[in-house]
């Protein structure tokens, strides 16, 4: 039997899946029950006095548990963003879109969210912005109950008072 050289495989192209469950903890189960109830709910360090949202239990700074529960309200501020412009397989949304860096009024962590009702040419630092909420009938304990944050018209915030969670 004769053998006959190959090429090494250096690709494989092949459909993948991942499944997995998510457990969360005390304090990110807090923060998803508040989004089912179209809330965002945060917790306070007792040390610092810092907020975090979503809060992993404990404060990073500090080393102590989070137990002080605190509602935020469904406004913040764009500290910074990125228009997208690349497709991609499965996307829901319509190219260009902007995704920002959300911190919301009261809170010491921002985290990510979708923007419209503005163009891509118009966002900024600094803009006011609110939370759009999901009808209430599909409200569920997911970041998917927020459909969007959009601008409120207020006045841009002064640097100063974001520019530490740049």
């Amino acid at each position: 039997m004769t053998e006959t050289a190959h090429e090494p495989v250096t690709t494989l192209a092949t459909p993948i899946r991942l499944d997995f469950d998510f457990t969360p903890g005390v304090a990110q189960s807090r923060f998803l029950k508040g989004l089912a109830k179209a809330t965002f709910m945060g917790q306070r360090c007792s040390v610092c006095g810092k907020v975090y949202v979503p809060s992993r239990g404990s404060c990073p700074t500090d080393g102590v548990p989070t137990t002080d529960d605190v509602e935020l309200p469904n406004t913040g501020v764009v500290t910074t963003y990125c228009v997208v412009n690349v497709p991609f397989a499965g996307q829901s949304i319509e190219i260009p879109y902007i995704c920002a860096q959300i911190l919301l009024d009261g809170a010491n962590i921002s985290f990510m969210g979708l923007l419209q009702e503005i163009p891509t040419d118009q966002i900024r630092m600094g803009m006011r912005v609110e939370a759009v909420w999901v009808d209430e009938a599909e409200l569920t304990p997911s970041l998917s109950s927020v459909r969007y944050f959009r601008p409120t018209g207020e006045p841009d915030a002064e640097y100063d008072t974001y520019k530490e969670y740049l």
